[in-house]
């Protein structure tokens, strides 16, 4: 029999964040205690969780993931509560040890496989549904494995063909004032994706697929007026599109195609205007079928070990001249 315990998590202070946890009411806390299986209940700030401890543990696990997310976003209640459909479908139901299953072999006898729990979640949500969202920080594995499946497709004769697209907005800089054809304009916007393709595929067939259209390079703002059949379909930094230019580009999905969206939401480089397409598709495509998100973290970097140690870095800082201006806030306040 699996031993009962009992743990108190401190949400720290009555504010939107709190409340956005337990729900009007403690509406979410109420239906946290039936999904996970515990016993939920709230004193004052602080939560305390009863029950058999592997259950408890998840509660624990998935309320602290959330608060680490709503340093950075806002979430409303019923977001949190499709967080935690999410985390009892993805997490608990498959706790069994992950499958090392290859999803490629490249031109190099290298096999591509997940390597962390989350990778293995996100390639068989590529597998199961039509679109699927991965979400978090860089070096995670979201673009190149979202490749490495599109290739995959490719060779299984799944799909016909292989299109590239990702909002040219870093550098502020605009199409048509950049040299050359229209692979030359968006190609430094795509590179990511290409070092990806060039690490799995030797030179001369990529450029042979390149220059048949069997892949296809296109920048977002020129896939309006397109449906996309029998395609493989990867949308990366898609935290720097439009809310138009979201909308459009899931609106041209066609049969027999797959659709992968990349992005990282803590690194939108749109101007102060403009809202982030990939916010408002996790707030409006939530619990739809045929639709997954997928949401990495910091311990899911598969790069060189310090780009984790940089991102918590950088995570902390921020965090420190958050709870600075806070406190500075508070400090002036309290002055006649």
């Amino acid at each position: 029999m699996t031993e009962r315990v009992e743990e108190r998590l401190d949400l720290g202070s009555f504010d939107e964040k709190f409340y956005a946890i337990v729900g009007r009411g403690d509406e979410n806390l109420k239906y946290f205690s039936q999904l996970f299986d515990v016993k939920i209940s709230a004193k004052g700030t602080e939560i305390l969780i009863r029950g058999e401890e592997d259950r408890v543990r998840a509660v624990y696990d998935f309320l602290k993931d959330i608060i680490k997310e709503l340093r950075t976003s806002t979430l409303t209640p019923q977001e949190v509560k499709e967080r935690a459909r999410n985390y009892v479908r993805l997490k608990l139901e498959r706790e069994e040890t992950p499958r090392e299953e290859i999803i490629l072999i490249t031109h190099r006898k290298k096999a591509i496989l997940p390597k962390t729990h989350t990778q293995n979640i996100y390639v068989d949500a590529i597998r199961n549904n039509d679109i699927v969202f991965g979400i978090g920080p860089a070096g995670t594995g979201k673009t190149y494995l979202a490749m490495a499946m599109a290739l995959a497709h490719l060779k299984a004769n799944k799909v016909n063909k292989i299109i590239l697209t990702r909002p040219a907005v870093e550098a502020g800089e605009k199409l048509g004032f950049l040299p050359g054809g229209i692979a030359e304009k968006v190609d430094p916007y795509l590179r990511p994706l290409y070092d990806a393709l060039y690490d799995m595929v030797d030179y001369d067939k990529a450029s042979y697929m390149l220059e048949r259209n069997i892949i296809e390079i296109a920048p977002l703002a020129f896939m309006r007026g397109r449906t996309l059949n029998d395609a493989f379909i990867i949308l990366d930094e898609a935290q720097n599109s439009t809310k138009e230019q979201m909308k459009m580009f899931l609106t041209r999905i066609g049969f027999g195609s797959k659709v992968v969206i990349t992005g990282d939401i803590t690194q939108i480089d749109l101007p102060k205007r403009e809202q982030s397409g990939l916010v408002e598709a996790i707030k409006v495509l939530q619990g739809i079928e045929g639709i997954s998100f997928v949401w990495f973290k910091d311990e899911d970097v598969v790069r060189h070990p310090i780009v984790a140690r940089i991102i918590k870095a950088y995570e902390e800082f921020e965090r420190a001249k958050e709870e600075q201006g806070f406190s500075k806030e508070g400090e002036g306040k309290g002055k006649d």
